[in-house]
C-alpha cells in the first residue's frame, strides 16, 4: 500500500493553514465542506466526546475507529490522526501503530515530543508514512508535569524548543503543531523552518491555526480554553431544541 508523501501533503497547505480536530463523519464532513485545509482526528476526543479528564486514556483500537468515520466525510483537507499515548514508545511500534491509522484512512499520523521522537519520525519516513510533529504543550504528559503548563518562558527552555524544531524538520515532518507556547518563541520556530507551523495557544505568527471544533462551535460548555474564540453556540441549541421536544411530549400527553 502507498501513502501520500510528506511533500505532497505540505504542497496542499497554503498558507494560512486552517486545521481543526474533527471526531465523526458529519462534523468531518461539515468541515471539509467549509474548506479547512488539514482535519485532525485528535486524541482529545478522549475528553470531547468520552468525557476522559485528559488525553491519556485513549487508545490506538479508539483512534483507528474515529479516524474511518472521519475519512468517510472527508473528501479534499488533508487527514491527519494522532498518534495516542503508549503507542510509539520505539521507531519498530510507532511504525506498527501508524500502519494501522494510515489503513483506517489517515493520509499521515502526529506525534508528541521533540529530540527524542527523532528516530521514530525517521522510520515513519523510511516506511512511506508521512508524520506531523508537536511541540510545547505536551498533553499526553499533562500527568507527569502536573497540568497544562506555557512553554517556553525561560530562555534556555526555549532555545531547546527552537532547536528541537529545526531537528524534527530534518528528521522528516511534514508540519509542526505548537502548542501553548511562547508567541515569541513560536514566531522563531516559523522562521527557522521551511515546514508549515500550526499554532494553538502559540500566539498569531505561525503558518496556521488549529483548533477543537467543540471550542469552536461552543459544542462543550464545560471548559474552554483561555486562547479559544468560541463562534457558537451548538450546546444551547442542542439543550433549547430537546427542551422543546421534551415540552412537546407533555403537552401532547
Amino acid at each position: 500500500m502507498s501513502f501520500p508523501s510528506p511533500q505532497s501533503l505540505q504542497d496542499r497547505l497554503k498558507q494560512p493553514v486552517s486545521s481543526i480536530t474533527a471526531y465523526d463523519y458529519p462534523t468531518a464532513r461539515l468541515c471539509d465542506e467549509a474548506g479547512v485545509q488539514l482535519i485532525l482526528v485528535g486524541d482529545s476526543l478522549g475528553m470531547m466526546v468520552a468525557g476522559m479528564e485528559d488525553t491519556t486514556g485513549v487508545t490506538l483500537d479508539q483512534m483507528v475507529y474515529h479516524t474511518e468515520i472521519v475519512r468517510r466525510g472527508v473528501k479534499n483537507a488533508v487527514l491527519v490522526s494522532d498518534l495516542p499515548i503508549h503507542t510509539y514508545r520505539t521507531p519498530g511500534e510507532a511504525v506498527e501503530s501508524a500502519k494501522r491509522l494510515m489503513a483506517a484512512g489517515a493520509d499521515a499520523v502526529k506525534l508528541e515530543g521533540g529530540f527524542g521522537q527523532l528516530e521514530k519520525i525517521e522510520a515513519l519516513g523510511a516506511s512511506g508514512i508521512a508524520c506531523c510533529a508537536h511541540l510545547g504543550m505536551l498533553p499526553q504528559r499533562v500527568r507527569e508535569e502536573g497540568g497544562y503548563k506555557k512553554k517556553g518562558k525561560q530562555s534556555e527552555e526555549a532555545e531547546t524548543l527552537v532547536a528541537a524544531a529545526v531537528a524534527l524538520e530534518k528528521a522528516g515532518a511534514f508540519a509542526i503543531v505548537l502548542e501553548s507556547m511562547v508567541a515569541e518563541v513560536a514566531a522563531e520556530i516559523t522562521k527557522e523552518l521551511s515546514i508549515p507551523t500550526i499554532g494553538i495557544g502559540a500566539g498569531n505568527r505561525c503558518d496556521g491555526q488549529i483548533r477543537v471544533l467543540h471550542d469552536v462551535i461552543g459544542a462543550y460548555p464545560w471548559f474552554v480554553p483561555p486562547f479559544a474564540k468560541v463562534y457558537g453556540d451548538v450546546a444551547g441549541t442542542i439543550r433549547s431544541s430537546v427542551e422543546q421536544y421534551i415540552g412537546e411530549i407533555e403537552v401532547e400527553s
